[in-house]
C-alpha cells in the first residue's frame, strides 16, 4: 500500500485526480493538513464516508509507529520505530532550552559497516521512503502532545539508523517535504546531515541548494587510520572527500561540523597538524566524541581503543594551539541505549 506522506501537496493533488469524482481537488489540501498532525483516516472528520474507506482501502495512514520509548535520568527520549512492515528503526529526542531535537534514521541498518556503530553490524536491510522519515518526525511530534517535553520539533539531525547520502533521493525528498511551508515547515537550516563521507553524493548535495549543516563523520587525519575503523575509507580517500567538502562550502557557504571519536590512534599532537591543514579555506567546528564502544568491539579491532585521559587532554590543547574550533559533545541517554543501532539491535535479537 502507498504512503500518502511520501507526496507533496502538488503530488496528492495529482493523485486525487486520479480518483475522480471521489475526490473533489479541494479535499487534497485538507487531507494533506491531517497528514501532518498525523491524524488516523477515521480521525479526518471533515471528509465523507466513502472518501476514508477508499483511503483505507489503498493507503497507509500512519507508515511509523512508536513500539518502544525510553527516557533517559537526564531526559532524552529513545524511540524504537516500527513500520508499516514491520521493519524497526531508531530514533532519539533531546530537549533543550531552544528547544526539541530529534535524530531520526533514514535505513533500516546499514551498509557502510563502521567500527564504532552498532546499526551496521547486520547490515541494510532497506531504506526508508521519504515519508517514512517524515513520519518519524510526525510521530513523536503527536506522542509528545499533553506530556512536559510537548512543544514543537525545532530541529532534525539524520544521525541515526543508516547512511542518509545511501538514500540519497528519498532523504533530498525528505529534506524538501518537512521544509515545504504548506507542511511543516521547518527551516532547512534546522536540519544537519550526518554522512561517513560519500565524496561523490557530497558534491550532488552541494548542487541540490539546501541549506542544511553538512556533518562529516571523519575520526582520523590519515586514510591508514580511517581505513582501520571505516570501510568508506576504501572508496574515497581524504584528498578526495575533502575536495567534495570543500566544493560544497563554496557553494553553500555554510559551516562545516566534523565529528572526530577520540582514539588512542588519533589523538597524537600529529593529528592535529593534519587536522589544521586539512580543513585550510573551511569554515568549521569539531564535536570530538569520547568513544561508545560495543559489546568486544575493542578485542575485535584494537583500534578502537580509547586515549589515556591523559593524552586526551594534550590533544585538546594541541587542537587549541592549531586554532581549530572544538568542543566535547554531551554524552546523553547512556543509560537508555542512546547510542545508534543497540536498541534495534537488541529488538532483532529477540525476534
Amino acid at each position: 500500500m502507498k504512503l500518502l506522506h511520501d507526496l507533496t501537496l502538488t503530488e496528492l493533488k495529482q493523485e486525487a485526480e486520479s480518483w475522480g469524482q471521489k475526490m473533489p481537488r479541494y479535499r487534497a489540501e485538507q487531507i494533506y493538513k491531517w497528514l501532518y498532525d498525523y491524524a488516523s483516516f477515521d480521525e479526518m472528520t471533515n471528509q465523507p464516508t466513502e472518501i476514508r474507506e477508499m483511503l483505507k482501502q489503498n493507503f497507509v495512514d500512519r507508515p511509523v509507529s512508536i513500539e518502544k520509548e525510553l527516557i533517559s535520568k537526564d531526559g532524552t527520549r529513545k524511540y524504537l520505530f516500527a513500520l508499516s512492515d514491520g521493519t524497526v528503526v531508531e530514533g532519539v529526542l533531546m530537549s533543550y532550552k531552544y528547544g526539541n531535537t530529534i535524530c531520526i534514521s533514514t535505513q533500516a541498518g546499514c551498509r557502510m559497516g563502521c567500527a564504532f556503530c552498532a546499526t551496521g553490524i547486520d547490515g541494510l536491510a532497506r531504506n526508508l521512503t521519504a515519508g517514512e522519515m517524515l513520519s518519524e518526525v510526525l510521530a513523536v511530534n503527536h506522542h509528545l502532545k499533553g506530556t512536559k517535553a510537548d512543544r514543537k520539533i525545532t530541529n532534525i539531525v539524520l544521525m541515526g539508523c543508516g547512511e542518509p547520502l545511501d538514500n540519497y533521493d528519498n532523504v533530498v525528498k525528505f529534506i524538501r517535504l518537512i521544509s515545504a511551508k504548506e507542511g511543516f515547515n521547518l527551516s532547512q537550516r534546522n536540519i544537519s546531515l550526518s554522512t561517513c563521507g560519500l565524496a561523490d553524493k557530497i558534491k550532488a548535495l552541494a548542487d541540490e541548494n539546501l541549506g542544511i549543516t553538512l556533518t562529516i563523520s571523519l575520526h582520523a587525519s590519515t586514510d591508514e587510520q580511517r581505513k582501520k575503523i571505516m570501510k568508506v575509507a576504501r572508496a574515497y580517500s581524504l584528498k578526495e572527500l575533502f575536495f567534495a567538502i570543500k566544493y560544497y562550502f563554496e557553494k553553500t557557504h555554510r559551516r562545516i561540523v566534523f565529528e572526530y571519536i577520540l582514539l588512542d590512534i588519533n589523538t597524537d599532537p600529529a593529528d592535529a597538524e593534519r587536522l589544521n591543514k586539512l580543513c585550510k579555506g573551511l569554515s568549521y567546528h569539531f564535536n570530538l566524541i569520547p568513544i561508545n564502544t560495543t559489546p568486544n568491539s575493542e578485542e575485535t579491532n584494537p583500534a578502537l581503543k580509547p586515549p589515556t585521559k591523559q593524552k586526551a587532554s594534550q590533544f585538546w590543547e594541541e587542537l587549541k594551539k592549531q586554532g581549530i574550533s572544538a568542543t566535547t559533545r554531551r554524552t546523553l541517554g547512556s543509560d537508555i541505549a542512546g547510542a545508534c543501532g543497540q536498541l534495534r539491535r537488541s529488538k532483532i535479537k529477540q525476534s
